[in-house]
């Protein structure tokens, strides 16, 4: 089955960096949308970065374009999520979600939109690492 474990969490000094993995099993990422989500206590749970695996560009969310990257391993079957210039704002539970695309002739446009929440397709989660960046 599907299954996807982060690690990479920890705690830094604001401007510092930090780089998450997530290793995944039970299956390929063609055709799956792939990425990261982040939940602040308190806050709604919110899209950081996705891709609909083998096509588009990366969907980066809130104000993380330009300091964090998203890339994947497929021979590692492994994500990462490179998070550079860290700011207190960015501190939370950071987990790696899949989801499967049925119907890959809008495959783009429907990892767009499940970049923002995750919630359709049905998503499969990481159980998350947390990062906390101190001011």
């Amino acid at each position: 089955q599907v299954q996807l474990a982060e690690s990479g969490g920890g705690s830094v000094q604001a401007g510092g960096s930090l780089r998450l993995s997530c290793e995944t099993s039970g299956f390929t990422y063609r055709g799956y949308c792939i990425g990261w989500f982040r939940q602040a206590p308190g806050k709604e749970r919110e899209g950081v970065a996705a891709i609909y695996a083998g096509a588009g560009g990366t969907t980066y969310g809130g104000n993380v374009r330009g300091r964090f990257t998203f890339s994947q391993d497929n021979a590692k079957n492994t994500l990462y999520l490179q998070m550079t210039d860290l700011k207190p704002e960015d501190t939370g539970m950071y987990f790696c979600a899949a989801a499967r695309v049925s119907d890959r002739t809008v495959g783009i446009s429907t990892c767009a939109r499940w970049a923002s929440d995750g919630r359709k397709p049905v998503t499969f989660w990481g159980q998350g690492t947390q990062v906390t960046v101190a001011s």
